[in-house]
């Protein structure tokens, strides 16, 4: 009982819920950016081999960037906090979607596409009704790995400022506080591996639906 104290007047005392609402929103913000453009750009790299090449290559080149020097290179761009944590996120989780986005449009079965063409689709009615649901599995695998990536560094935005829960995080290690660092440690462990259930559980309904898996 008196640990469930600690616990509680921990949580109370550095205001964990309120870290978690905000942790909350930058990881909803930063991942709904991530699917967009990581989308956008993977129907981009599809038609272009040109922009596949080069916006691949570069986007490998950031993900090798550790995290931490991401966001501090980020810095003197788009300032301290907030700004760093979305753009950080954003451009360390975008190629898993972007890749597999490109690899399942490529996947379509070529007699599927000639179907579609003999019945009177255009490219772009083919791109919305053919290639794109079939690339659905692959896509969310992809955006599975970008949930997790955004997590991570929406984490540890809070070494900069950014609130959330690696404000506490950060607190706990500087003043040493253990069972801090461990309360939130163990949350931030938790919301992760929710969030990694329910993009899991989306996959499997999608690859179901339209990859013909059970």
């Amino acid at each position: 009982m008196d640990t469930l104290a600690l616990i509680a007047e921990t949580w109370q005392t550095y205001h964990l819920t309120l870290r978690t609402v905000q942790h909350l929103e930058m990881f909803a913000l930063s991942f709904l950016i991530t699917v967009v453009v990581g989308i956008a750009l993977g129907i981009l790299f599809f038609y272009s081999i040109n922009f596949r090449m080069a916006g691949l290559s570069t986007l490998t080149v950031i993900e090798m960037i550790p995290d931490i020097a991401l966001l501090i290179l980020l810095i003197p761009l788009v300032g301290i906090g907030f700004p760093p944590t979305i753009c950080a996120a954003v451009l360390y989780s975008l190629l898993p979607v972007a890749r597999n986005t490109a690899a399942g449009l490529r996947g379509v079965s070529p007699d599927l596409i000639e179907t579609a063409t003999a019945v009177g689709l255009n490219k772009r009615d083919t791109l919305y009704h053919i290639r794109i649901p079939l690339a659905l599995p692959l896509i969310t695998a992809g955006v599975r790995i970008a949930v997790i990536f955004c997590m991570g560094i929406v984490t540890l935005g809070g070494i900069i400022g950014a609130g959330g829960l690696g404000a506490p995080l950060q607190t706990g290690i500087t003043t040493g506080n253990d069972l801090l660092i461990l309360v939130t440690g163990c949350w931030v462990t938790f919301l992760a591996v929710g969030m990694d259930g329910i993009a899991w559980g989306f996959g499997r309904v999608v690859s179901v639906r339209f990859g013909g898996q059970r």
